[in-house]
């Protein structure tokens, strides 16, 4: 016999467990939850994504608008 087949070696030790081990298998439910919740979104932003661009311009707009106002008090007083 050889000396590995007589001591176990260190992952033989640090894998000592009551429970069975795992074999990996493809978790096709949680796949169709993750897909199904990527289409819902999808198709909540895509129609809503004009009004969300129209929203942030606007905000760009006033911003600029408010700017521009601030630097003309500042230089009236």
């Amino acid at each position: 016999m050889s000396s590995d087949d007589e001591t176990p070696g260190l992952m033989t030790k640090a894998y000592r467990t009551v429970t069975p081990g795992y074999r990996s298998h493809p978790d096709t439910e949680m796949n169709v939850i993750g897909l199904t919740y990527a289409l819902l979104l999808v198709i909540l932003i895509v129609p809503l994504l004009p009004f969300m661009v129209i929203v942030w311009l606007l905000t760009r707009v006033f911003e600029r608008i408010e700017r521009r106002r601030g630097t003309e008090e500042t230089e009236a007083e």
